[in-house]
């Protein structure tokens, strides 16, 4: 068996060694392909982040469509009511903002043609003109146990003159009442709903209050509402 030189020996240790070492060609694309997963990483985050954000852009502008709707048709209600009595017109500033509730109740029963016909029927001068198709005189006994404790007592009114306003109200519609203020009213036990306010015809307010009532301040002659009308602006 022939001996391998060892010069020979050497020679095949450095061909070996050179086959197992990584090439910079190798190390490059390696490096690449890193990159580019890397890089497909970052752009789908990207793109899910901005879509969720966007969902909830349109879920949030979705609510303010729905808040701006709700406005809209606030807005878009008759805000003035023309009171056509048989002295005259009385026009009525609507208070939407402040009684939504009761204006809409209000609003509503005028639709209906509730208030057509409505007799003023009891008139307490310097106090109240109380308007409703009920005319039970037991309420009357509220107003005139109001006014004499407003006058003994030195309080401050809460309400002021030539205000149009109810009582609470039931669920019956008939119970709805009208009543303009035409002084300065106290209402220790908030029962009283101020929802709009006369700023058109004081004079024939005045005018019905002037009116001849007997002991029970009901008026001798009939004296009521003819109609309403219902305006955007006046």
């Amino acid at each position: 068996m022939a001996r391998i030189k060892p010069q020979a020996l050497l020679i095949q240790s450095k061909k070996k060694k050179g086959s197992t070492r990584i090439s910079v060609t190798t190390i490059l694309f390696c490096s690449l392909i890193v990159l580019l997963i890397l890089l497909s990483l970052i752009t789908t985050y990207k793109h899910w982040s901005q879509r969720s954000r966007g969902q909830t852009r349109t879920g949030l502008s979705n609510f303010e469509n729905v808040d701006e709707i709700a406005d809209s048709k606030k807005y878009d209600l008759p805000g003035y009511a023309v009171l056509n009595t048989s002295k005259g017109n009385i026009t009525i500033e609507l208070f939407k903002d402040g009684s939504p509730e009761i204006v809409d109740k209000f609003l509503d029963l005028c639709q209906k043609g509730h208030f057509k016909g409505m007799p003023f029927h009891h008139v307490i001068k310097n106090y109240v003109i109380l308007g409703g198709h009920s005319q039970d005189s037991g309420g009357i006994e509220d107003w005139t146990s109001k006014r004499k404790f407003h006058r003994q007592l030195p309080t401050s009114p809460k309400h002021e003159a030539f205000m149009l306003g109810t009582t609470k109200i039931k669920e019956d519609s008939k119970a709805f009442q009208l009543f303009i203020t035409t002084a300065p009213i106290p209402d220790s036990n908030d029962k009283l709903y101020m929802f709009g306010r006369v700023i058109k015809g004081v004079d024939v307010v005045q005018e019905i209050e002037e009116v001849d009532t007997d002991t029970h301040y009901r008026p001798k002659s009939p004296v009521g509402i003819i109609n309403v009308i219902l305006q955007q602006v006046i």
